[in-house]
């Protein structure tokens, strides 16, 4: 079958469809929903049942970098500064050196077993060097899987940071096969600026998506999800032409932007989470129409070899090596090299070598794509069990409660009081996206004079406001009345 402007919006709304019905039933038998995304393109390409003819790296390598834009933008937001402050040095220990050293131990064992140049091998082992924020993301984020000691801002920080990382190798080495007249140490300069630019841009971008924001009026609610859209991509664009890495910029922004006061949080926050569903979808889907099942095939031996040493040796390595600084816990480690998964990002930056033409870029494809479904198979299925076996999770009684969760869903409020700002008060003349409310407390209704005002972000409070505060327990309450009579 071939795609056509008649026929795309059928055809895609029917994969959807499929992919989102998979989804839904994948539990059930231990596998991640992103495999059954997955397993529906490929059911659908050339070497499946419906055949459809799908062979352009550039339009789903469009499609992934604008995919990621959303994963990793919407786990930016959904990221708790609070939680990961205190893992922060091991995560980025994780996604700086860990990514390396995987980088590096498959690298030299692809080198030492196949026929591929140290650049070649190198620069397989860049592309699945990033566990994948989408997969780890999906899986953690279950409600079936609670962990303890900090794990879960850990690994999600490494998977949500660490692309970049992966990004900057795969493409010094791919300079590098493509010109190995430079030697290693000429692209040291790319990468510094690479991550340094990305990081400055992140913050910065951060901080002037925030001000615009909050400054800028809207007439309908609907719109501010747009405006952050367009403001990601801006970021990400703006941050990628002056030479810096475009992942990074809009994962530190993103990370910002979810922990401060915005106008419309609320609806952009679910936005986001939609959007990132969606883009997770399209995609797996996407990736699933472009490989070819029976190129695979040829491939499965060095795989499998490849995804056991990335599995069992390069990960567990690359962890307890970087955590070595660190008093940790072996088990600890342990789950943390388990939760390797690989995903649709090491596919995605596949495609630069099919893009750049080099002679070994279609096995490099192949091999990326099998250990990618190795890896979420055996290590993705076995999430929990691991989990259990290792005893890092946590009873369901007691497992905590993110603030972007408190935030977003609609949690009972079973205290109330009225609080009536005084002249003394340092929130008169303040918008409410200003006051920085407590998250377990909401206002409810405003009175002011013999009128009942809906509480907005860009409400403005004044003298004799009377606020109906609901919140969770008297420590919301609390913390309610601290923010508004002590500031």
């Amino acid at each position: 079958m071939q795609l056509n402007i008649d026929n795309i919006l059928l055809v895609g709304s029917l994969l959807l469809l499929i992919s989102i019905f998979a989804g839904k039933t994948s539990y059930k038998f231990g596998v991640p929903t992103l495999i059954l995304f997955l397993a529906v393109g490929m059911l659908a390409g050339s070497d499946g049942v419906v055949g459809i003819n799908f062979d352009n790296p550039h339009i789903a390598q469009f499609i992934g970098i604008v995919s990621l834009n959303f994963i990793l933008f919407s786990g930016g937001l959904d990221t708790n500064w609070k939680t990961i402050k205190p893992v922060l040095k091991e995560g980025i220990m994780l996604s700086t050196l860990g990514v390396l050293l995987t980088a590096m131990t498959i690298g030299l064992f692809v080198w030492w077993v196949t026929d591929f140049t140290i650049y070649e091998s190198l620069l397989l082992g860049s592309i699945v060097s990033s566990t994948d924020a989408a997969a780890v993301f999906s899986i953690l984020r279950s409600k079936s899987l609670a962990l303890k000691e900090n794990l879960r801002p850990t690994l999600e920080l490494e998977s949500g940071s660490n692309d970049p990382m992966a990004y900057v190798l795969t493409i010094s080495f791919l300079s590098l096969v493509q010109h190995p007249e430079q030697g290693f140490w000429s692209v040291l300069p790319m990468f510094f600026m690479q991550m340094v630019l990305g990081a400055v841009a992140g913050f910065g971008f951060g901080r002037i998506i925030k001000w615009i924001i909050n400054k800028i009026r809207l007439d309908f609610e609907g719109l501010y999800p747009v405006l952050v859209i367009v403001l990601m991509f801006i970021t990400f664009s703006a941050t990628d032409y002056a030479g810096g890495n475009g992942f990074l910029a809009i994962y530190i922004s993103a990370v910002y932007l979810g922990n401060q006061d915005l106008i419309q949080k609320k609806t952009i926050l679910k936005m986001f989470d939609g959007l990132a569903w969606l883009m997770q979808i399209v995609l797996f889907l996407t990736l699933g129409l472009l490989v070819f099942p029976s190129q695979i095939l040829p491939v499965v031996g060095i795989g499998l070899l490849i995804s056991a040493v990335l599995i069992f040796v390069a990960r567990p390595l690359s962890v307890f090596l970087s955590m070595s600084l660190f008093k940790m816990k072996l088990r600890r480690k342990f789950y943390i090299s388990w939760v390797g998964l690989r995903g649709a990002v090491p596919i995605v930056f596949a495609t630069y070598p099919l893009l750049a033409g080099i002679d070994k870029a279609n096995m490099i494809f192949n091999l990326v794509f099998f250990i990618s479904v190795t890896s979420v198979l055996i290590q993705g299925t076995t999430l929990g069990v691991v989990a259990h076996w290792l005893q890092v999770v946590l009873p369901e009684k007691v497992k905590d409660i993110a603030a972007t969760e408190r935030f977003v869903y609609d949690f009972p409020k079973n205290t109330m009081e009225e609080i009536e700002i005084t002249g003394s008060s340092s929130v008169t003349g303040k918008k409410l996206v200003e006051l920085g409310f407590p998250s377990n407390a909401i206002i409810a209704m405003i009175k002011r004079d013999d009128t009942y005002l809906i509480p907005r972000g860009t409400t403005e409070l004044q003298e004799k406001d009377k606020l109906v505060i609901l919140a969770e327990n008297e420590e919301g309450l609390q913390a309610a009345n601290d923010c508004l009579l002590n500031s």
